[in-house]
């Protein structure tokens, strides 16, 4: 990796707050985490978060075949969702933990997709789980992604990314991985979920998915996940070494 000399002791001493942003299945999540595990920072699924409210809402029956969720009993019952990360054995990978209960594979699940932007337009919802990861990263040294991690959970971050990729190319992911997991679905039916969680997340009133004004934006649509792996390497040495100036 071209210029990549940082020391541990280095980054550390001169932690900062990495902000990614994005659509959904644009890759956010494994470039975040890649990075995270190479330079030790904490990383933070904030995704996974609003899953496992959707997950919680589900079980529930707060959800209708309409596609609709009953936002007003959601609301009343969200102080009873506690949601947490538990660190896997291998030291890297965190698994969402829902009310103490490993969700992890069950959150990634279509069922969950096609609800989760509604819930995670449910203003009262948001605030509470802005407070949540605003709190995780209050001494830095921490890597989030999500959809307005850089616009609201944390704006003043000194690494703020927005990836896109072509909602197809973002499709074909989300499919290939659901099918490697065993999910019955077809790739019609993940292309329109993806349209479908676009449209919700960039038009919603609270914190609308948007790229912030000083953000590096990051086309992946053609880039493997070794190329955009260094590219985000790269960015965070640069950030790095221009706040510890």
């Amino acid at each position: 990796m071209r210029n990549y000399s940082l020391n541990q002791r280095y980054i550390m001493s001169n932690k900062i707050t990495i902000a990614i942003d994005g659509y959904s299945s644009s890759g956010k999540s494994t470039m975040a985490r890649a990075l995270a595990a190479r330079i030790g920072y904490r990383y933070i699924d904030s995704g996974a978060m609003y899953r496992a409210v959707t997950l919680w809402a589900i079980r529930r029956g707060l959800t209708s075949a309409d596609g609709s969720v009953d936002a007003g009993a959601l609301v009343e019952h969200l102080p009873e969702i506690k949601i947490d990360f538990s660190l896997q054995p291998d030291g890297t990978a965190q698994h969402t933990m829902l009310c103490g209960e490993d969700v992890e594979s069950e959150i990634r699940k279509i069922n969950v997709s096609n609800y989760v932007s509604q819930v995670a337009a449910i203003p009262q919802v948001r605030h509470a789980l802005v407070g949540m990861q605003q709190a995780m990263g209050k001494n830095k040294g921490i890597v989030m992604d999500g959809r307005d991690i850089g616009t609201t959970v944390f704006p003043d971050a000194e690494l703020k990314i927005f990836v896109d990729a072509s909602a197809q190319t973002r499709a074909q992911r989300r499919f290939s991985e659901l099918v490697e997991k065993g999910s019955n679905v077809t790739f019609e039916e993940v292309l329109a979920n993806v349209i479908h969680r676009d449209h919700i997340d960039q038009t919603r009133e609270e914190s609308p998915l948007r790229c912030a004004d000083d953000a590096l934006r990051l086309d992946n649509s053609h880039m493997t996940i070794e190329q955009q792996n260094a590219w985000l390497a790269e960015a965070f040495q640069s950030a790095l070494e221009k706040t510890a100036k």
